[in-house]
């Protein structure tokens, strides 16, 4: 396991060093933050502070929350391409989940994802794609599929004027790990929308679906969202707010309710 989370932060931390040879350019408008940060594959840096709540959960009524720490790094490679390394750290608090009256809590695994994408967009089209790599860093058995996975991850958008619509997607199948825990085979998708003001306040929605192809089991979330650019002091943050809408998931498992808040860091170049 130790020699799968130095893989993952080698990779974060060839991001940041690529990243300093990246050319400064003009001060952004929130609006052009706002823009660039409802684009995935977008040339800035941000360190999103995503927390997810949910209730209601299963035959004990349960709650969880989790926590994603989602550090974003982008960096030139050449002239016409660039990375992007996304990482997503899971902090998981949950309670009667597990069983009536119980409580696990700790780190799950962790979702590391490379984007290789044309440095310039053409017509307000731009894609990125490359792999993406489940590392086993739960620190709780409950949380954990102590697998190490690889698959192929994709994204397209199209922006114009203050809209944004696109897709995301991965998939991941499990190499090494735990023989004793089951195999990990499982989809992502994740279709978004957002538009934004000049202000840098914005609508949108997108949805979340996971399917496990081992399991036959699908869970999907719609998550609609206001969201503003705004600063704490010289740092430019972005704040995000919205309900958790829980379409379909496995018997026993559905949410009555959830909210997602998120506070995202930003440092423009």
């Amino acid at each position: 396991m130790k020699k799968y989370l130095l893989t993952a932060l080698s990779i974060v931390l060839l991001g940041f060093l690529l990243s300093a040879f990246a050319q400064e350019g003009h001060e952004p408008s929130a609006k052009e933050l706002a823009m660039k940060l409802n684009n995935p594959v977008s040339s800035l840096i941000s360190v999103p502070f995503q927390n997810s709540t949910d209730v209601g959960i299963g035959e004990f009524n349960g709650t969880r929350n989790t926590l994603n720490i989602q550090p974003v790094v982008p960096a030139g490679l050449t002239k016409n391409i660039n990375l992007i390394t996304r990482v997503i750290l899971p902090v998981i608090s949950q309670q009667n989940i597990s069983g009536f009256g119980k409580s696990d809590s700790g780190l799950g695994d962790a979702i590391v994802s490379m984007f290789f994408n044309p440095a310039i967009s053409k017509n307000g089209f731009t894609w990125g794609a490359g792999p993406v790599f489940l590392v086993p860093t739960s620190t709780n058995d409950l949380l954990a599929t102590k697998k190490f996975g690889i698959g192929p991850t994709a994204v397209a958008l199209y922006q114009s004027g203050g809209s944004t619509v696109g897709g995301l997607i991965n998939q991941i199948w499990s190499v090494a790990g735990n023989e004793n825990t089951r195999n990990v085979n499982q989809l992502y998708f994740q279709p978004f929308y957002g538009y934004n003001w000049e202000s840098g306040a914005g609508i949108g929605a997108d949805m979340e679906i996971i399917h496990s192809w081992e399991t036959g089991n699908t869970t999907a979330w719609l998550i609609p969202t206001v969201t503003a650019v705004s600063s704490l002091g010289n740092q430019m943050v972005q704040l995000i707010i919205g309900p958790r809408i829980n379409l379909a998931a496995p018997e026993n498992a559905s949410a009555k309710f959830g909210v997602r808040a998120q506070l995202v860091f930003l440092f423009p170049r």
